[in-house]
This record gives C-alpha cells, structure tokens and sequence, in this order.
C-alpha cells in the first residue's frame, strides 16, 4: 500500500469516529425532543455559526494552503501574518452577528412564536462565540495538515464532536435544550486547545500574529475571496433548508436536518479524509507543474466516488424506512416522526455521489487558481436551479421538493464542473 494510501486510510478512520459522533448528536436531540419545536430551535441555532466556521473557516484555510505551497518568500512570516488576518476576520464577522442578533434571527427565521423564539436567540448567543475558535482551528489544521501532521487536526474534530455530545448530554438535566448550546461552545474551546498545543509542541511556526499587509496576503485574499463566495452558495443549500422548512410546520426543520445529514454523513467521511490530504498534494504537484499526477488523482478519485457510493445511494433509498426507524425510532422520536422523515430521506439520498464528487472536483479548481468557475457554477445551481425546483415541486412533493432541488441542482453543478475541467485541462 502507498504511503498516501497509508495516511488516508488513518485520516479516513479517526473521521469516521468524529463524524459518527456528530450523527449520535442529532440522534440525542431527537431521542430528546423528537420533531418539535424545541429540536427544530436547536437545529436553526447552530445554522448561522456553523456557516461561519465552514465558509470563513474553509475558505481561508484553502487559500492559506495555496500561497503556502507556491510563495517564495518567508512562510513563517506568511504563517503569522495570515493568522492574524484569519483571527481578525472571525472575530469581526462574529461581534456584527452578535450586536445585531435579533435583526439576524428575524430576517432568516421570521415564523417563531415567542417561546420558541426566546429559546432560538439562547442557544445562538451560546453557539455564536465558537464561531471563532472553530475558524481558528480550521486553520491551524491546515497548517498543520501541509506540514504532514493529519492526525492532529481529525483528532480535534473528534475531540469537539465529543466534548460537543458529551456536555449537552451531562448538563440537559440542569439546563434543558440550552445545554447543547453549552457543550458547542466547551466543544470549540477544547478543539482550539488541541491543536494550539499540538502547533507548539511541534515547534513548526511561531504563533505571535504579526499586522501588515504583504504580497503573499494580497494573493491569499485574491484567492479566498472567491472561495468565501463558492463556500457560501454551497452553505446557503443548508440556509435554504431551514428557511423553506418552517412553511411546513412543526417538525419539519428537524425531519429535513436529520434526513440531509444521514445521507451526507457517508460522503462526509470520504471526503474529509481524502480532501485533508489530497488538496496539499494537489497543490504541491500543481506548483511543480506536475499535469499527470494531477490528471491520475482526478481519474482515480472519481472512481473510487462513484464505486463507494452508488451502492450507498441504492441501499439508503431501498431501505429508506427501516433505516430512519433503526436509527431514529425511540422515545419523542414517534413512528409519526418516522414517516415524517422516510421521503425526505429517500429524495435526499440521490444527492450523495453529486455533492461528493462537487467538492472532490473543485479542489482541483482551487489547486489551478481558477476559483471563479467553481463560484459562478454553484450560484446558478444554488440560487437559480436549487430554489426554482423547490418552488416548481413545493405543492406536488411537499418537504420532499427540499431534497430534490438539492439533488437536481446538485447534479447540473456536477456536469457543468466536469465538461468545464474536461475542456479546460484535459482531465
């Protein structure tokens, strides 16, 4: 087996690990609250920060890898400096969404009653704050990941995923539903711990931030600027659903939240794992003009996608109701709950393979320093295709149409980004 055969499969085991955590997370608040008001407040809590750490988070740490890879000037003067800039930017993204909570909430979720709405802005203000850590420890994993240390940053995600579960089950005696958003904060709080150590105690850079703008920084902007917009049109499939939702009533947040992350969790996994160590790769042979290599990873990873999870997509729409009912079924999570969740899931479960090979694809659009394409693409799939479908579907298919303008956009998203690449560079 290959060396990076190796690395991935140790990466792709502590993933599934911290992602599985994630998933029993959902099933807690479930087993908890089932499909309530109360569980579709704690769903809609998390949205607004979790788009944060995944698109400032994500994007940022993208760039950083690129100019890594490719400057030649002092990376540890690079490496301060673009962590003061990541700082900076998430706590001032974060102190806006705080101060104005209120008109934030209400222009994203306006049907809330006022019990449910004061439970909504808790748990925010509780989740808000880790916003910042978890931007902050997205990028020490990348510093970490380009300098070969993978494991450190799956550990810390499995770390917050467990510290995450772990609070919020220990506390919700004492606090109710607000205990989840305790243990996200404690979870980030840990995570960031993590990894600031394991960056010390591997003495690779200093962390003392360092202001200034320099030409390394212009590029990192130039090329996180369209990273942020492509990451957000993607997150915004996640605001969509929460936003739609609540014009199908009680329950339906929760239905739709558990159905997309049961189906995105065997992508998920795959992609973490590959992506954490294919994108520095990618970069590196891209840097040294290696079109090959490049040529073979994209064969090769399109492949092993669609010899994974085909089969997963055939087994989730098959036995799409005994497995929300294995799963799912106990406690407030009532057989009702279950039929609720059983056509969203099966309609949602189509989308696996096209949202896997969207972001294994685009990683070779960033590694190129074509950011814009992928951007451009995900607007007019997002924006256009996503929400016409579900308003097109909305009163035939009910929720249903949620997952299926996720499927259809999801898909033309995927052909427009492989004839591109194919006209393109010949991949």
């Amino acid at each position: 087996m290959s060396k990076i055969m190796k690395v991935v499969g140790a990466v792709a085991i502590i993933n599934i690990l911290a992602r599985l955590l994630g998933f029993y997370r959902e099933i807690v608040i479930t087993n908890q609250y089932g499909t309530s008001n109360t569980a579709d407040a704690i769903a809609t809590a998390y949205t607004i920060p979790n788009f944060i750490y995944l698109v400032v988070g994500g994007g940022l740490t993208t760039a950083f890898i690129s100019v890594y890879h490719s400057t030649t000037s002092d990376k540890a003067l690079y490496v301060r400096k673009s962590l003061t800039t990541v700082l900076a930017t998430a706590i001032s993204v974060t102190a806006v969404l705080i101060i104005f909570v209120d008109p934030t909430l209400k222009l994203f979720f306006k049907n809330r009653g006022p019990e449910e709405y004061a439970l909504l802005r808790t748990l925010y203000l509780w989740m808000m704050p880790s916003s910042i850590i978890l931007v902050l420890s997205t990028w020490m994993s990348g510093v970490l990941n380009v300098n070969g240390k993978y494991s450190l940053s799956s550990i810390a995600v499995l770390l917050y995923n467990t510290a995450f579960v772990g609070i919020a089950v220990l506390l919700t005696s004492y606090f109710g539903p607000e205990s989840f958003g305790i243990g996200a904060l404690c979870g980030a709080l840990l995570m960031g711990g993590f990894l600031y150590i394991g960056l010390r105690r591997s003495r690779l850079y200093s962390l003392k931030p360092s202001f200034g703008m320099t030409e390394d920084m212009k590029r990192l902007w130039v090329i996180a600027l369209p990273i942020l917009f492509g990451g957000a049109s993607l997150q915004f499939y996640i605001l969509i659903h929460r936003i739609v939702s609540e014009r199908f009533g009680e329950g339906v947040i929760t239905s739709v939240n558990i159905a997309s992350k049961s189906t995105g969790l065997p992508q998920a996994i795959l992609m973490t794992a590959v992506t954490t160590v294919i994108y520095p790769l990618l970069s590196k042979k891209e840097g040294e003009g290696n079109i090959e290599t490049i040529r073979a990873l994209y064969k090769k990873g399109m492949i092993y996608l669609f010899a994974l999870l085909v089969p997963a997509t055939v087994v989730a729409y098959v036995f799409a109701e005994p497995l929300i009912s294995l799963v799912f079924e106990r406690r407030e999570f009532t057989r009702e709950s279950v039929l609720l969740t059983v056509p969203i899931f099966r309609a949602f479960s189509l989308s696996m393979f096209f949202l896997a090979a969207n972001t294994f694809i685009t990683r070779f659009y960033y590694a190129k320093a074509s950011s814009m394409v992928p951007v451009l693409f995900s607007v007019i799939s997002v924006f256009g295709i996503n929400v016409a479908v579900i308003y097109l579907m909305m009163d035939s298919f009910g929720a249903s149409s949620i997952a299926y303008g996720t499927v259809i956009s999801a898909a033309a998203n995927f052909v427009m980004l492989v004839v591109y690449a194919r006209v393109k560079w010949k991949l």
